[in-house]
C-alpha cells in the first residue's frame, strides 16, 4: 500500500516530514531513496521538527550516523552513502540502534542491504518539473498502520 505526493519546495518537504513523522512509532526503520539532491535529508528535518526536535539537521555522509534524543524517543539519522561494504556497518555496532525505543531513518539503504532490518515504510523521491514526486510505501505491518494514518492527512 502506497501514498504519492509531488512537492515543490524545502519548506514543502519539510512540512510533509512532520507530516509523516506524526505516524511513526518507536521501533519503526524507514528507508528514504532517491539520487543526490533530491530532498533525503530535507524530509528527515521535517520529520525530526515534527518529533519536537529544535536544532539543526546535518546529513550524516561522513559520521554515518546523527543521533537526536526526543521526548520518549531515540532517533537515529544514517546516511549510508560512502559505505563500500556492508560489512562495514557491524564494525560500527548498527544492529545496536535497532530498537523498539528507536526510530531509525536511513538514506542510502541498499548500502547495507544484507544487514540492515527490513523497512517498515520505504520513502522515494524522484524529480519532476520544479519539484518532486515522492512515493511512501508501507511494507510490514507497522508501515501499513502508518499509510493508513497517512491517508487521513495526506492529499495527493
Amino acid at each position: 500500500m502506497q501514498i504519492e505526493k509531488d512537492v515543490y519546495g524545502e519548506e514543502s518537504m519539510e512540512s510533509l516530514g512532520a507530516i509523516v513523522s506524526s505516524v511513526l512509532k518507536a521501533g519503526a526503520v524507514v528507508y528514504l531513496e532517491g539520487d543526490l539532491g533530491m530532498g533525503k535529508t530535507t524530509l528527515v528535518r521535517g520529520m525530526l521538527r515534527g518529533l519536537g526536535h529544535l536544532g539543526p539537521v546535518k546529513s550524516p555522509t561522513y559520521t554515518i550516523v546523527e543521533p537526536y534524543e526526543l521526548s520518549g524517543l531515540e532517533a537515529f539519522h544514517f546516511d549510508l552513502y560512502r559505505v563500500s561494504d556492508a560489512e562495514e556497518l557491524e564494525f560500527i555496532g548498527i544492529r545496536d540502534y535497532f530498537s523498539d525505543g528507536s526510530l531509525c531513518l536511513i538514506e542510502w539503504a541498499e548500502m547495507g542491504r544484507g544487514i540492515l532490518p527490513e523497512a517498515d515504510l520505504i520513502v522515494s523521491l524522484s524529480l519532476i518539473r520544479q519539484g518532486r514526486h515522492v512515493v511512501i510505501e508501507g511494507i510490514t505491518e507497522k508501515g501499513l498502520v502508518a499509510i493508513n494514518g497517512l491517508k487521513k492527512v495526506i492529499t495527493s
